[in-house]
């Protein structure tokens, strides 16, 4: 029969192995072992798995997004100033099947060698070639993506699988001395931001003034030209109206005319037929009949007669003693 302290003290020794040997990896990592200092080609996914007690041990990667941070950066600038970055950020993301190659060459601390040392050494290049006004001011929004650049593609040669996805620098520190002159300067350069920007709408709103006169004075061009636009179209119009009395009076006047031209045509025919040679006889002897006067003197006027009958009249009639005052008389007592 096996002692009750034999049993006892391999049961510890059970439960010590079997602690040994029973481990999780947690979700978002995955596991890597080592055998007598050996990376084993064995990764493991997330949950529980056994190993071989006091030989191998484990590591956890993680292959979700991680954000590693370099703190305190020195930065010289091409003018000889130090300054510093207190904190570059730097999202990565491991592919899980790149795990064990980058572990092998670079361990579990890959992001040390891989990130941290390419940051300082990407930082510092960059502030060599550049001032510090360019560094500080001018250049700082392009500090980022110009990072990223650089380590994506170092990354791309040394470390195939390890993907940066965002670089976030803080603004840098500088002596206090240029930070104060920087300070003052930046309120000048605000004032004179101010300064412009109130020059612009002193500006535009002369320019709406004048835009405003401009439009004024077009509409009352418009007006004065619609205006005198009318009156010559009611001056046209009078003319016009002028033009058609006149035609109507010179229409009325020629038709007028033409009735009394018509009128005495037409009583000069009238008078052609009426004025017949019996017609005038007639008319003749009634207005010598009607002629009744009284001649006084020595001789009595020829009586108008045709000459046929003139001659007639002379070779009948006898000579008659000239008139006295008593025929005279006798003639007006007569009469």
């Amino acid at each position: 029969m096996i002692p009750l302290g034999v049993v006892a003290g391999f049961a510890v020794v059970l439960a010590i192995a079997l602690n040994g040997a029973v481990h999780h990896i947690e979700e978002g990592y995955v596991g890597v072992y080592y055998r007598g200092g050996a990376l084993l080609s064995k990764v493991s996914s997330p949950g529980y798995h056994i190993m071989t007690p006091f030989i191998t041990s484990f590591r956890s990667v993680q292959v979700t997004l991680q954000t590693d941070e370099a703190k305190n950066v020195p930065c010289g600038t091409s003018g000889g100033v130090m300054i510093y970055f207190d904190r570059i950020e730097v999202v990565n993301v491991l592919s899980a099947s790149s795990v064990y190659g980058i572990v092998k060459n670079y361990t579990t601390e890959y992001d040390r060698t891989l990130i941290f040392n390419k940051v300082h050494h990407e930082v510092n290049q960059f502030c060599s070639r550049h001032s510090l006004q360019e560094v500080y001011i001018d250049l700082f929004d392009q500090i980022d993506e110009n990072l990223k650049r650089a380590l994506q593609e170092d990354l791309t040669v040394m470390a195939p699988g390890l993907l940066v996805q965002a670089v976030r620098v803080t603004k840098p520190k500088i002596p206090e001395a240029i930070r104060h002159s920087y300070e003052q300067m930046e309120a000048e350069k605000t004032k004179l931001m101010v300064a412009t920007h109130h020059q612009k709408v002193v500006e535009k709103e002369a320019e709406t003034e004048r835009k405003r006169a401009v439009i004024e004075a077009e509409k009352l061009a418009q007006v004065a030209s619609i205006q005198q636009a009318q009156i010559v179209h009611e001056k046209e119009t009078q003319v016009t109206i002028s033009r058609l009395d006149d035609e109507a009076h010179l229409a009325r006047q020629r038709a007028h005319a033409d009735a009394q031209l018509y009128n005495a045509q037409r009583e000069a025919e009238a008078n052609r037929l009426l004025l017949t040679p019996e017609y005038l006889e007639l008319k003749r002897i009634d207005a010598i009949g009607s002629n009744n006067k009284i001649y006084y003197g020595n001789e009595i006027p020829n009586i108008f007669l045709p000459s046929d009958l003139t001659a007639v009249a002379a070779a009948a009639a006898p000579a008659a003693p000239a008139a006295g005052p008593a025929d005279a008389t006798k003639a007006k007592k007569r009469r």
